[in-house]
């Protein structure tokens, strides 16, 4: 996972040679044992190979700057963990490869900045979110999207047992469940007596670690909703120790255990899939209603010195597209160029989205028929 701190960072490099590879992957399947994956990222590798000769670099050099890339390929164990997209950020003094839940079109980018635009929808209240199964005996941290959920890595941050913080000395008094068939076949808790208080104490204090663990992560402005797995009174425990800003207020309620990965993906996603709808159409509706006045704008001139400025709240982009051109900050003034000029380091788009994540806004891409301004690739809401 990439936080939104190290995309911010990642949008201050600046090097006379960005390199930014894009590829799908799978999370496990044939695909997967056929490493088709590997395949994709060494046809990108020789894409941009072709690309930096094209630029006058020399093979030692071209050597050098993809050789922990092309690592990556025969790493059988690298490729049975992904998710649904790699992408991968080089320049002879940096290298970082992110897995993430989202679906990307294979595609290589060279330029002065990292091309970081397919990344955007992972710093916006857009559908991504994160899920937390939480019990005495361990925890488990999964990152989702509407079509994919996969599995974080917490066990070097997080304790895996609530007697690792006790001393052993959890032992509830009793605990008693009763279940019945509740969505989707899965057990559903409806009863739990309280343990004792040497017990909820120590319970407390390994929910506290658990939080101050995933904080390292987290810590940096995420908005994705966070969603817990457990017992309703665990959940009670949880939110007094809780420090993320945006935990989902209803748990999944019952014992982790009773549920699958893909079931619990399924449940959060229907709890879930109204909040993300709302915020959504709650910005299109505002867009509309003020579409006569200078709160809005459809027009790239206007909306670039806007998102340089910090005044854009939210922007709409037509899904699977980009709009090329260069922007003189002295002038304020935006040239497009022609599509036989474009080319990834002159993306107004690329350009224009980090400023405005960057500022606190969000960044929607939509599809054509759902754009609030239909007439225009960009619809955004300006703060004034």
């Amino acid at each position: 996972m990439i936080t939104k701190k190290e995309f911010l960072k990642l949008s201050n490099v600046h090097d006379a040679t960005c390199i930014s590879i894009y590829i799908p992957t799978h999370r496990a399947g044939e695909p997967t044992l056929q490493g088709q994956d590997a395949l994709s990222l060494k046809n990108q590798l020789k894409e941009i190979t072709r690309k930096l000769k094209d630029k006058g670099l020399g093979d030692r050099e071209i050597d050098t700057l993809i050789k922990p890339a092309e690592a990556l390929i025969e790493d059988g164990e690298f490729w049975r963990h992904q998710s649904d997209g790699l992408a991968i950020f080089i320049t002879s003094d940096v290298f970082k490869k992110f897995t993430v839940p989202i679906k990307f079109q294979a595609g290589t980018y060279l330029s002065d900045n990292f091309y970081l635009l397919p990344l955007i929808p992972l710093f916006n209240d857009d559908g991504l979110f994160y899920l937390l199964t939480l019990k005495p005996d361990g925890v488990k941290f999964y990152e989702g999207t509407r079509y994919s959920i996969t599995d974080i890595d917490v066990t070097d941050i997080v304790p895996s047992a609530v007697e690792n913080i006790a001393g052993y000395d959890f032992e509830p008094e009793s605990v008693k469940f009763r279940v019945q068939q509740g969505h989707k076949g899965a057990g559903v808790h409806h009863g739990y007596d309280k343990a004792s208080d040497d017990a909820e104490n120590s319970l407390l204090r390994f929910f506290r670690e658990v939080d101050s663990g995933l904080m390292t992560i987290l810590h940096d402005n995420q908005k994705p909703p966070l969603v817990l797995v457990c017992l309703d009174s665990h959940f009670s425990v949880y939110r007094n120790v809780n420090s993320y800003r945006t935990l989902f207020p209803k748990n999944i309620s019952g014992n982790p255990d009773a549920f699958d990965v893909f079931s619990l993906h399924g449940q959060a996603w229907d709890v879930l899939q109204s909040h993300f709808r709302e915020k959504r159409k709650d910005k299109i509706s505002l867009f509309l209603q003020e579409q006569d006045s200078k709160t809005v704008s459809s027009q790239i001139e206007d909306i670039v010195p806007a998102a340089f400025d910090g005044r854009i709240d939210t922007l709409f982009i037509q899904t699977n597209t980009d709009i090329y051109g260069k922007y003189n900050k002295e002038s304020r003034k935006v040239k497009l160029l022609e599509q036989n000029e474009a080319s990834s380091d002159n993306s107004l788009l690329n350009l224009i989205a980090v400023h405005i994540i960057d500022q606190g806004g969000s960044v929607y891409f939509v599809e054509k028929e759902d754009m609030p301004d239909k007439t225009s690739k960009l619809n955004a809401l300006l703060r004034y």
